[in-house]
């Protein structure tokens, strides 16, 4: 029998906080999201985007769609996810390291 462990991830969840300051973080969140997205190298963006687009298409679709076969779109996905995350992480990071210098 299998223990169910909770998932800690690595990032905090971020505080519930409403009005003018969360409207703010969403949009710098969201500006960075799309600036890291149009950096993504080969075909990621297109692959993220269209993983993520309100249409939800099957994973059949996508790989038609990208020309690539269907068994390719995880390992694919998983690396573009890597890429991503590195990017945010280093956008995150360097305003933090010039506050350091100051």
């Amino acid at each position: 029998v299998r223990r169910e462990r909770p998932y800690a991830g690595t990032e905090p969840a971020a505080p519930l906080v409403a009005g003018p300051e969360r409207a703010v973080l969403g949009a710098a969140e969201g500006r960075a999201l799309r600036a890291a997205m149009a950096r993504l190298p080969g075909r990621c963006a297109r692959l993220l985007e269209a993983m993520l687009s309100p249409a939800d298409p099957t994973y059949r679709e996508i790989a038609g769609e990208l020309g690539i076969s269907q068994g390719s779109l995880g390992p694919i996905r998983s690396r573009c996810l890597g890429c991503l995350r590195r990017m945010l992480a280093a956008e995150v990071a360097v305003p933090e390291l010039r506050g350091r210098g100051r």
